[in-house]
């Protein structure tokens, strides 16, 4: 692989903080907080202009049919941004239907979400909380021409915005997966508060839920590699956004510690601090390294494109956490405050940490990959 981004990827990054830097200061992100959807609409049609929205999507239906390694850019600037609205799991819904769907859930979708008039989300934990495919307890019952869908799903994100609900269950055929309409009957949201209130969560309750045939994504009993595709580039999605919470603390570390002073000078002319912050530094870089070659290697369609991405979320997960603690040691009392910026990214990097499995998960998905 080549290390250095291309000028348009470069171009991409650039532009992306500059409209983020503009249209989602922290001041907009807490006045979000406030609103009853949590997200802002006008934003959301500004990215699908600006094309993000159909960045990883073919252009026959709206997108620039780029890669993951674009859409790891965008998200890392999102995460530094600490951007409310569901920008990932709408791009995760989206590349599966484009990977596994049929022509009429394409046509139907892709270019709804390219245009900024479909979100998605992605149902993806059942009541035991596990991520691995085999843990999902949500039944899907024959129904005459189509199934019902009975179950739990805990903690999904965004799903009161949703246009498309992915929901896998498990019937007789084996785990399928199923595109949901967030209006159908027997579906019930029970909103639910989070570490990053930048984020919202719904817990759904599914209760007989019917669809059809044309629901059916990937195939009868095909869910288990529909759903193991999609938290690959869940982790990776969510390994760059991470990225850019911890670049932010670093960055608010850095220019805080020259600009306050103790005993006469500024506190990043202490050893600590100054080893402190290079430490921040070291695990900032190494999360870079991991994220970028998971993008690359998902990509490319490498051999070893699933034990990066595991590679990238389990050391995504735990140097994040450690980054913008430590930022918020470099500020002392001051970075504990709610006024303070600083807990913006710190819970969006935590809140992240366990989404499409924690480091505990996917350094178990390592061993196993390593040791077969």
């Amino acid at each position: 692989m080549d290390f250095a981004f291309t000028s348009d990827q470069q171009l991409l990054k650039s532009s992306a903080r500059a409209f983020l830097d503009e249209r989602c200061k922290p001041a907009a992100v807490r006045l979000l907080w406030e609103d009853a959807r949590g997200a802002s609409d006008a934003m959301w049609k500004e990215m699908a202009q600006l094309g993000w929205l159909g960045l990883a999507l073919p252009e026959a239906h709206g997108g620039s049919d780029l890669g993951m390694v674009e859409t790891a850019l965008l998200l890392e600037e999102l995460g530094r941004a600490s951007y409310p609205g569901p920008y990932l799991p709408t791009m995760l819904v989206a590349t599966a239907i484009n990977r596994v769907g049929t022509d009429a859930q394409k046509g139907r979708w892709l270019p709804a979400v390219s245009s900024g008039s479909a979100r998605g989300a992605v149902a993806l934990l059942d009541g035991e909380l596990s991520w691995s495919p085999e843990a999902i307890t949500t039944r899907a019952s024959s129904a005459g021409t189509g199934w019902k869908l009975s179950g739990t799903k805990p903690f999904v994100a965004w799903a009161h915005l949703a246009d498309v609900l992915l929901v896998p269950a498990r019937g007789a055929e084996g785990t399928t997966v199923f595109l949901v309409d967030p209006a159908s009957p027997g579906i019930k949201q029970t909103p639910v508060t989070g570490m990053d209130l930048a984020t919202r969560w719904v817990n759904l309750t599914l209760d007989g839920v019917p669809v059809g045939l044309d629901a059916v994504l990937g195939g009868l009993g095909k869910g288990q590699g529909v759903l193991e595709s999609m938290l690959r580039m869940g982790a990776v999605g969510a390994a760059a956004e991470m990225l850019g919470a911890g670049r932010r603390c670093l960055d608010m570390a850095v220019e805080y510690a020259k600009v306050r002073e103790q005993f006469g000078q500024p506190i990043g002319s202490f050893q600590a601090i100054r080893h402190k912050c290079a430490e921040m530094l070291l695990e900032v870089e190494n999360t870079h390294a991991a994220v970028y070659y998971a993008a690359w290697a998902l990509d490319a369609g490498a051999d070893d494109a699933d034990l990066a991405a595991s590679v990238a979320k389990a050391y995504a997960g735990d140097a994040s956490r450690k980054v913008c603690g430590e930022a918020i040691q470099v500020h002392g009392g001051i970075g504990f405050t709610w006024e303070y910026d600083l807990h913006l990214y710190f819970k969006r990097a935590k809140a992240l940490e366990v989404q499409y499995g924690d480091a505990d998960y996917h350094r178990e998905l390592i061993t196993r990959r390593v040791t077969a």
